[in-house]
C-alpha cells in the first residue's frame, strides 16, 4: 500500500482509505472481518460519522484493538458549540478510544451553516478546545458544494477538506484542488465511484490517484471490495489511453442528474429505500439489465409509488436532485 501525507496534519495515510457508510448494512461479525482485512492490507484511514447509525460502533470495535495502525476520522452535523461538545463525547464513547485523529464539520452546504459553525461560540470553537485537550488531534470539513468549501478554506484551523471527486464530477474541481495545495490542506475524496454508479471501480480509483489527493475513501461492505480496492493502492498504475476512453464513455452515460447513494435522503417516512430504487433504475436504463432490475424492484417492501411527495428527502439531498419526480419516473419504468 502506498501512503501520502494528509496535508498539514502530517499524518501518513493510505491512498485508499475506508468509507464507513456501507458497514451499516452488514452484521457486526461481517464488519469485523472486513475492517480487519483492510488493516491487514495496509489501509489505515477510516472515515465514519455520528450520523452513520452504527458505523462508529462497528469500526470502533475493531480499530480500538489495533489503534496504532489506524487513523480514525469521524464527523458531526452539529453547528453549535453545545451540539459539537455532545457529539465529540458520543464519538469517543462509541468508538471506544481516548482520542480521534480527525474530527470534521460534516456536510456544510450553505453560507448560514458555515457562518454558524465558524462563529465565536460555534462548532469549530469547541473542536479547537478539544484539540487543545488532546481528544481531537486535527480538524477538517466535508461538503458537496465547492463554493462553500472554497470559502471555508479561508479558516486556517481547517486542516483537511473532504468532497466528491470522480470521473463524472471532475469539471470545476481544479480550483478547489489548487486552493487545498496552497493552504496545505489534506484532500479526502469521497464518492470516488459516483456513489456506485461507476462500475469499473479500479479504473475510477486510478483516475483519481493521478491528482494530488491525499486519500480516497470508497465505501466497502465486503472483503472482495477491500481486496480489489487495496490492490489499486498497492500498484498505483496510471490509466492508459484505452482505459481512459472506457471510463470516459461510462461517465458520459451518467450525465449529472443521478443519485450518488450518499443516503442523506434517508430515512423515508414511507419506508422507501430511495438510493436502492435509483440504483435499480440505473441498471434498467444504463446497463440494459431490465428484467433483472424489475424483478428486484418487485421484491422491495415499499415501491417508488408509495411516495407522498412530502419533499423531506429533497431538503436533505446535497445534490438538489428532484427526487419526487425521479421516483415517479422510476415507478413508471420499474413497476411493470
Amino acid at each position: 500500500m502506498k501512503y501520502r501525507t494528509l496535508g498539514k496534519t502530517g499524518l501518513k495515510v493510505s491512498v485508499i482509505g475506508f468509507g464507513g457508510i456501507p458497514v451499516q448494512r452488514v452484521t457486526a461479525g461481517e464488519a469485523e472481518a472486513i475492517i480487519n482485512r483492510a488493516l491487514d492490507l495496509g489501509i489505515n484511514f477510516f472515515d465514519t460519522a455520528r450520523g452513520y447509525t452504527d458505523s462508529e460502533e462497528k469500526l470502533g470495535a475493531v480499530l480500538r484493538k489495533r489503534r496504532k495502525e489506524a487513523v480514525i476520522a469521524t464527523k458531526s452535523m452539529a453547528r453549535t458549540g453545545e451540539g459539537m461538545t455532545a457529539d465529540i463525547q458520543k464519538s469517543l464513547k462509541t468508538l471506544g478510544v481516548d482520542y480521534i485523529d480527525l474530527y470534521q464539520l460534516h456536510n456544510v452546504k450553505d453560507k448560514d451553516a458555515l457562518e454558524q459553525a465558524l462563529s465565536s461560540g460555534g462548532a469549530l470553537a469547541v473542536l479547537k478546545e478539544a484539540q487543545k485537550d488532546g481528544v481531537v488531534r486535527h480538524i477538517g470539513i466535508t461538503g458537496h458544494v465547492r463554493e462553500i468549501l472554497l470559502e471555508a478554506l479561508k479558516e486556517e484551523d481547517l486542516e483537511t477538506v473532504q468532497f466528491p471527486f470522480n470521473a463524472v464530477e471532475a469539471d470545476g474541481a481544479q480550483e478547489l484542488l489548487d486552493l487545498c495545495e496552497k493552504r496545505a490542506a489534506g484532500i479526502i475524496v469521497m464518492k470516488p465511484l459516483a456513489g456506485g454508479a461507476l462500475r469499473k471501480a479500479s479504473l475510477a480509483l486510478r483516475f483519481i490517484l493521478d491528482y494530488p489527493v491525499s486519500t480516497i475513501i470508497p465505501g466497502m461492505d465486503s472483503i472482495e471490495q477491500v481486496e480489489e480496492n487495496a490492490l489499486v493502492g498497492k500498484n498505483m498504475q496510471p490509466l492508459n489511453a484505452d482505459e481512459r476512453k472506457l471510463l470516459d464513455e461510462e461517465a458520459g452515460l451518467l450525465g449529472a442528474a443521478f443519485c450518488r447513494r450518499c443516503e442523506y435522503c434517508r430515512p423515508c417516512l414511507q419506508g422507501i429505500d430511495i438510493p436502492m430504487i435509483f440504483l435499480l433504475e440505473g441498471y434498467y436504463t444504463r446497463y440494459d439489465l431490465k428484467d433483472w432490475a424489475v424483478e428486484r424492484y418487485r421484491g422491495l417492501q415499499a415501491k417508488a409509488d408509495a411516495c407522498i411527495e412530502c419533499g423531506e428527502c429533497e431538503d436533505r439531498c446535497p445534490y438538489n436532485l428532484p427526487i419526487r419526480r425521479m421516483l415517479a419516473d422510476a415507478a413508471k419504468r420499474l413497476g411493470q
